[in-house]
């Protein structure tokens, strides 16, 4: 059986001034107790499903901020590589990118994201936005109870 760490984030992003912005809009939540940082899609899918047959030594979190434009391997793909392993195919995962394009929309869609939010350009907006949805995702959307862990 496979649990989720119910105050735990894994925020996928390779900008450190997004990393800086999300971590600071959401460090305010007693609800959060840690934010783990994954600079490419490689590092992602280690920390996820572990490396060259060992297993992962973080436990899984309950909420995966997602990039597209990563580094080694692109968003989409570890989005794929997510909903096709057994350890995190119900992961909860929600990409937040620049990206508008619709076939970027589409692809993640097509691999079952759980929503997709464009980060704004505006300072306040972006606080904003990483907050609601920080707080929707680990407030008060439901997890299966076969996934939590107390």
């Amino acid at each position: 059986m496979v649990f989720v760490e119910p105050r735990r984030i894994l925020l996928v992003e390779d900008d450190p001034n997004d990393v800086r912005l999300i971590q600071l809009s959401l460090s305010q939540y007693n609800f959060i107790n840690q934010i783990d940082i994954a600079e490419d899609g490689e590092q992602a899918l280690v920390y996820l499903h572990g490396q060259n047959g060992s297993p992962p030594t973080n436990p899984l979190p309950r909420l995966v901020l997602l990039d597209l434009k990563l580094p080694k391997i692109n968003g989409i793909r570890v989005l794929e590589t997510i909903r096709n392993h057994p350890r995190t195919s119900k992961l909860v995962v929600v990409v937040m990118t620049s990206s508008a394009e619709d076939r970027d929309l589409e692809a993640c869609y097509e691999f079952g994201v759980n929503s997709y939010v464009v980060k704004p350009l505006n300072f306040e907006e972006f606080l904003e936005v990483t907050r609601r949805t920080g707080t929707y995702w680990m407030r008060i959307n439901q997890i299966p109870r076969s996934l939590a862990i107390e």
